[in-house]
Parts: C-alpha cells; sequence; structure tokens
C-alpha cells in the first residue's frame, strides 16, 4: 500500500514553541527487576581491589557534576524559555542522599528559568527510603513523588524480584502522604498466578490510601529483560480483561479518571509532566541514555545521550557533551510521531494542536484519519484528535494508521 501521509512541507513551521519541561535520569537501582527494560544498572559497592565507590555504591558527586555540565550544554538550544516541570526518574533516584538532591536542584534552579510552584516529581521505591529521606527530599523542592510499589502482595513482589514486602509498601505511601502535596502510585496488573481477586485486593488497597494519582500497567515480557529468556506464566488474556475491566470500574467508583491509557487521577490532578509529552511538547533530557526533544520554528530535533552511567560521564568529561545521535525529525515522521503520543490521551486534544506541535497542515494526514475513522478507531468529533472506545482498546492498530 502507498504512503497515505500526503502534502508534506519539507520544513516544518512552527507558529509557537510547546511548553518545555526538564527530564533528569538518574540510572542505579539496588537490584535490576527481572520484566525492566529501563536504562538502569544495579550498584556495586565494591571495585575489584575492594574499595568502595562512594557511601552509596555509586560516585554521587561526579554524577551531579556531569548532569549539571549536560544541562549547561543544553541552554544554548532553549534560551528564554520558562521549564515548566521536572521529573527524576531512574533507576531509583531515591538512592541520591538529601544533600545531593538538593545540590542538584539548586543547580538547575540557578540555571533555568522555572515556573513558580513547578510541579517537581522524584521516582522512589518502598525498599530504599525512610521518613527522614522523605522529609529532606520535600525540603529541596520535589513537591511529587511516584512510589513503584507494583503490588502489595508479598508473593507476587517477590516473583517480581522486589526488594521491598507488601507491609514495607504501605508504611512507604503513608509516609510519603505526610511530605508531598502529590502521591503516584505505580501498580502492574496482569501478575504471574494473579487471579481477579488477587487484582482486586491490590487495587483496593491502592484506592485505601485516596492517593490523588494512580498508574496501572500491565505486565509485558520485554525484549532483552531476564523475562524475556525465562518467562513465568501470566494468566491469559480473557483474565487479564477481566481484571482491567475490575480496575476500570473500580477506579471510577472511587472517583478516579482514566485520563492516559495507563493513568488514572483525581479531578485536576493529572501528572502535568508526562501531559506534556502526550501532547507532543518539548523536553530536555539530562542523564545516562536521557532522550531530549526540542522545537523550533523551523524543525524539531531529538537527541539521544550515551547509556552506561560510566560512559556517560567520561563523555561530559572529556567532550563536554554525551550525545550519540541528534538529529532534525524528518517532517515525514512527524505525524507518527505526534499521533503515537496524543492518543494515548482518553479525552485527545484539541485538532488545531496537530498543526500547532507539528508545524504541518492538517491535510497531511487527512487520509490516515478517514481511514482510522472508517475503522471506527477515531472519535467522529472533527474538533478533536482523540481514539474512540475501539481505537483505545485497539491503539497500537490506531496508531500505526500514521506511519509513513
Amino acid at each position: 500500500m502507498s504512503n497515505p501521509i500526503t502534502a508534506l512541507a519539507s520544513k516544518p513551521q512552527l507558529t509557537a514553541l510547546p511548553p518545555l519541561s526538564l527530564y533528569i535520569h538518574f540510572p542505579w537501582c539496588e537490584k535490576k527487576c527481572p520484566y525492566c527494560d529501563f536504562n538502569s544498572h544495579q550498584i556495586k559497592p565494591k571495585l575489584l581491589d575492594g574499595s568502595t565507590i562512594g557511601t552509596n555504591g555509586f560516585d554521587e558527586q561526579r554524577y551531579i557534576n556531569a548532569l549539571i555540565t549536560d544541562l549547561e550544554t543544553e541552554l544554548p538550544r532553549v534560551w528564554g524559555r520558562q521549564v515548566h516541570s521536572i521529573f527524576i526518574g531512574g533507576g531509583t533516584p531515591s538512592l541520591l542522599s538529601p544533600e545531593g538532591m538538593d545540590q542538584l536542584l539548586c543547580a538547575v534552579r540557578a540555571r533555568v528559568n522555572l515556573e513558580p510552584d513547578a510541579e517537581i516529581t522524584m521516582e522512589a521505591n518502598p525498599g530504599s527510603v525512610e521518613a527522614d529521606k522523605f522529609a529532606a527530599f520535600a525540603t529541596s523542592g520535589i513537591n511529587r513523588i511516584s512510589l513503584g510499589i507494583q503490588s502489595f502482595d508479598n508473593e507476587k513482589l517477590k516473583i517480581l524480584g522486589r526488594i521491598h514486602n507488601g507491609e514495607e509498601a504501605k508504611q512507604a505511601v503513608e509516609i510519603a502522604l505526610k511530605h508531598f502535596k502529590s502521591v503516584n502510585l505505580d501498580l502492574m496488573y496482569g501478575l504471574p498466578n494473579q487471579s481477579l481477586e488477587d487484582a482486586r485486593t491490590d487495587v483496593q488497597t491502592a484506592l485505601s490510601f485516596k492517593t490523588p494519582h494512580l498508574s496501572f500497567y500491565n505486565l509485558t515480557l520485554e525484549p532483552n529483560t531476564y523475562f524475556a529468556s525465562f518467562p513465568p506464566k501470566l494468566p491469559d488474556e480473557d483474565t487479564i480483561d477481566a481484571i482491567f475491566e475490575q480496575n476500570l470500574k473500580l477506579l471510577s467508583e472511587a472517583g478516579y479518571k482514566r485520563y492516559e491509557v495507563s493513568a488514572y487521577a483525581k479531578k485536576d490532578q493529572e501528572c502535568k509532566h508526562n501531559l506534556n509529552y502526550w501532547r507532543f511538547g518539548d523536553y530536555i533530557g539530562i542523564g545516562a541514555g536521557a532522550h531530549g526533544k526540542i522545537s523550533f520554528p523551523d524543525k524539531i530535533t531529538r537527541q539521544i545521550r550515551e547509556r552506561h552511567p560510566d560512559a556517560y560521564m567520561q563523555a561530559i568529561e572529556t567532550k563536554g557533551n554525551a550525545l550519540i545521535e541528534s538529529k532534525e525529525i524528518p517532517a515525514s515522521d512527524l505525524p507518527f510521531e505526534f499521533m503515537l503520543n496524543t492518543l494515548r490521551l482518553t479525552n485527545g486534544v484539541a485538532t488545531n494542536t496537530f498543526s500547532e506541535r507539528t508545524g504541518l497542515a492538517l491535510s497531511a494526514i487527512s487520509k490516515n484519519l478517514d481511514m482510522a475513522s472508517n475503522k471506527g478507531l477515531l472519535d467522529p468529533n472533527p474538533a478533536s484528535l482523540k481514539a474512540s472506545e475501539l481505537g483505545l482498546r485497539y491503539l497500537n492498530n490506531l496508531q500505526e494508521l500514521f506511519l509513513n
């Protein structure tokens, strides 16, 4: 079949630049989980000669210095633009010392025009945090925390390779609620040996804390993970579908709105940083393996950095940057990249957002939109680009219609 993308300009023409966020990647974990395909590396406290790499098992100061230099190299590309949110992900950023986190955030504030009361999120695992650390992180400026709970069931946590148990997870949530303006709980479903009742218990436990935000992810066996090589026995598709429908009903009854494929929030409690991704906004990405997307009036660019923390720090120290790829996104790829993100939102985006964020005319995807509508995968309202209920269920099929 011929490419249905039509009437593409050779260069995008943006009339305004989108909102800008900052992503900071922390690449270490206490233990690599068997399902994880993120850029994370288990800390190794001892060198071959028996010496210790810093008090936390990694060279914290060296990495913070590299992050600051990395950010400084990006400033000319975003000069004068305001940063609306910060997300510190990983890995396990809560392994940073409170002093290290404070130094990092002070350095960021000194270098970027950060929006007052900007959302600043940190990911944390219940097995690697303590009450006094939470309080100190909050004092440093973290105002939103995302806890990698995954399950409250000890048996399931053990299978998932998590280093915390159910009670530690509950304690971490209670402590987080005392210190942070917003708390998200990450949970998984479709776990090995998980029954419908097991899943219900997990959801009800999560709901009992009344956090403003919840994320639910279906466990998938990703390439290059331990589970991909040694797959556990997962529930059948009918059970997974039943668990999802049960989750949806329980969350809706508790006042949570599904605003993205895997994200649920109370009113006005959506994650602003992630919304910027899904609306095809811009973001600076610093840290090992970090990706960035920056728009200009006549082009949109992407960057990728060295994945391994040692290679990343060495590149920063010797070359002043750790880029392994920096390229302009071809105009022909922009429709798919835009729709790949925005169609994840249950309410979609206003139709004019396509031209605002890609710099292309809507006519560039008119045939694709017709195809999606004819298949019943797209909402018929012309004022929005929004997946139908069927489209959300078969999201990959819908997104693929916009490939060039």
